[in-house]
């Protein structure tokens, strides 16, 4: 495969994991909203989801439909799920030869129900709950798409080192977000719930439910999150995933590009799996996830650079 196909593969995987995964934070984020509506802001995401200057969020912080209208539909924020849906619709449609035609028909579809007007304004002034959760489904359907339809070969294989490499990045980032608004506050029914919301962010509530018994703490979401192997949004689950595929370019690749590359994934996939974080010292944990950060993102460099000849 042309490493100019393969990148805009990979890129595709990791703006449709993107979008997924925002939407449903943005969804949480707005129903947390429903619960603390004096003192709500959603500057938080505005930083990761936007390009405003902080002078800029300060005058849509606190206002639901501006903040939604921005991260969601804008069309000059390229960070907006909008801008993301189209850059993936536009890398699908330069490699059509290399995914299916269910796969392409799902995300035009999608592209232009997200591009409606009248899904713009529910948003904004009836019910963004279930619109949002619409938008999800769109993702949700793209993901079994590729899933069920394509053959399991090179093109696969870069979606979903994209995929997995986004949502390793995406679960790292919303819990260091969480976790430093508890550092905000010590009251034990508001740990609680920024927990359910923080799990709530990842897909992760039900999963939660199961395996703890409702049992809310800091240490067992921390477990479920970075640690469980079984958890698909867990950052070691989406390290693995991401090593898997990516041991399935061994063959096509430059001994020493695959095992600078390999190396770097393990390292970050092993320490994960055998840190010991004390999940009471938030600025050590904050510390460890911003690390981890950069790992990924050093990661992502590395795969850009090697295979893809792009920096």
């Amino acid at each position: 495969m042309l490493s100019r196909v393969a990148d805009t593969i990979y890129w595709l995987g990791r703006y449709m994991e993107r979008t997924n995964g925002m939407l449903q934070v943005i969804l949480t984020q707005y129903i947390s909203s429903q619960d603390d509506v004096a003192d709500f802001m959603w500057r938080p995401l505005l930083k990761i989801y936007g390009e405003l200057s902080d002078e800029e969020i300060k005058l849509i912080e606190t206002s639901s439909s501006k903040a939604l209208e921005y991260m969601i539909f804008s069309r000059t924020n390229s960070a907006s799920a909008y801008n993301n849906v189209m850059f993936s619709r536009e890398n699908a449609r330069g490699i059509q030869d290399h995914i299916t035609k269910e796969v392409w028909q799902c995300l035009n579809d999608y592209y232009h129900f997200i591009r409606d007007d009248n899904l713009r304004k529910e948003v904004s002034m009836a019910d963004p709950v279930s619109t949002i959760d619409r938008l999800i489904r769109n993702g949700l359907l793209f993901t079994g798409t590729v899933d069920n339809t394509m053959t399991r070969g090179e093109g696969f294989t870069f979606i979903n080192i994209g995929k997995f490499l986004e949502r390793a990045l995406h679960s790292t980032d919303i819990t260091r977000i969480k976790m430093n608004e508890l550092q905000i506050s010590q009251n034990d029914t508001y740990e609680a719930m920024k927990l359910r919301y923080l799990l709530y962010s990842l897909f992760g509530f039900e999963v939660y439910l199961k395996i703890y018994k409702g049992n809310f703490t800091i240490k067992n979401v921390l477990d479920l999150i970075l640690y469980n192997p079984d958890f698909p949004h867990s950052i070691l689950y989406s390290l693995e995933r991401l090593y898997k595929y990516f041991g399935r370019l061994r063959s096509e690749s430059l001994t020493e590009n695959y095992e600078r590359l390999e190396f770097l994934i393990g390292k970050t996939m092993n320490n994960i799996k055998y840190s010991n974080v004390n999940e009471r010292d938030i600025k050590t944990l904050d510390a460890f996830l911003f690390q981890t950060r950069l790992d990924l993102f050093e990661i992502s460099a590395t795969f850009s650079k090697y295979y893809f000849g792009t920096t």
